[in-house]
């Protein structure tokens, strides 16, 4: 068995390698290649969400055991913190313990790549950012790889985060990255927004976001907590990592659901049916588009592993 750390799990899943990965593992999970059981979340006593999620990929399966902690933004902790422990399926034996902050940052941000580059418009530069942590630094680097982005906006309730996100992505990518004062600076006229955040109420609005702007809502993952407004998700065209999981526990389409804003028939499909060619996409320049990413073990398993075959060669 191998025991694959943050530093190891980093230098083997490149932003690039990992776009495959989960373009692969999403058209699978519609294709009934894999297996994915409802995961189990519980609330902690200190607020914590620990979570157990299993999935199957074929030759291997497993699952990620994690605490999601979220006064630990900003600070030196993580907010995401365990493993991912990795069977193969052929003698069901552990091939690895796989460190999985790394492998939910990575792999996060990779599919909401996939997403992007499925639903934005060709010619999307300006990237808002909302909230400066893990998942800025991973959507930003998996994002530049499917648009040319030009211009970087981002916000963050502690200014601190922000300014150091801004400082560590120029210096990386060379970009003009922004530092704005509230998220309705940040998205104005942006072309891709990303929404990262563990806000429990919706802060981005339809008046908010231009006609023909991609939406990534990542940040929240429960039928009662949302990022993104019961009107902006009426006006848009609304996506999933996968359906049942969006109809089960998604609280930015569960909510306009229960309002009455929305019909069940909402939600035109997942990501994997657009990569099949299941699923319709943007059918116009001034489409609003929204990818509601909940997180799948699918993709955890998927991305450990790719980490233990690199690592064990």
């Amino acid at each position: 068995m191998l025991l694959i750390e943050e530093p190891q799990v980093r230098s083997l899943l490149t932003p690039e390698k990992c776009l495959a990965a989960m373009r692969q593992a999403l058209a699978d999970l519609e294709d009934g290649k894999c297996d994915m059981p409802p995961r189990l979340i519980c609330k902690m006593p200190n607020t914590a969400a620990f979570g157990f999620m299993p999935a199957y990929v074929g030759d291997y399966f497993g699952a990620k055991v994690i605490a999601a902690y979220a006064p630990n933004m900003g600070t030196e902790y993580p907010s995401h913190i365990g493993y991912v422990m990795l069977f193969e399926s052929r003698h069901c034996t552990v091939a690895g313990l796989v460190e999985a902050g790394a492998i939910t940052e990575i792999r996060t941000g990779c599919v909401s790549a996939v997403a992007t580059d499925l639903l934005a418009r060709q010619d999307a530069h300006t990237l808002a950012l909302i909230g400066a942590g893990a998942q800025a630094r991973s959507h930003l680097a998996a994002i530049r790889l499917v648009r040319e982005i030009t211009a970087v906006r981002v916000y963050d309730m502690n200014p601190a985060a922000a300014s150091r996100f801004c400082q560590e992505a120029e210096a990386r990518y060379g970009l003009p990255v922004t530092v704005c004062e509230n998220a309705e600076s940040a998205v104005r006229d942006a072309d891709i927004i990303c929404t990262l955040t563990p806000s429990r109420d919706a802060y981005l609005t339809r008046a908010m976001v231009k006609p023909g702007a991609h939406v990534n809502a990542v940040g929240t993952f429960s039928p009662v907590t949302r990022e993104v407004s019961s009107d902006l998700v009426a006006a848009a065209r609304l996506y999933a990592d996968q359906t049942a999981a969006c109809r089960a526990e998604s609280g930015e389409y569960l909510i306009p659901l229960r309002e009455g804003l929305i019909g069940e028939d909402h939600i035109i499909g997942s990501v994997g049916g657009l990569l099949l060619g299941r699923v319709p996409g943007r059918q116009s320049e001034t489409d609003i588009t929204l990818f509601d990413a909940l997180g799948l073990a699918v993709e955890d398993i998927a991305a450990a592993r790719l980490v233990y075959e690199e690592a064990a060669r």
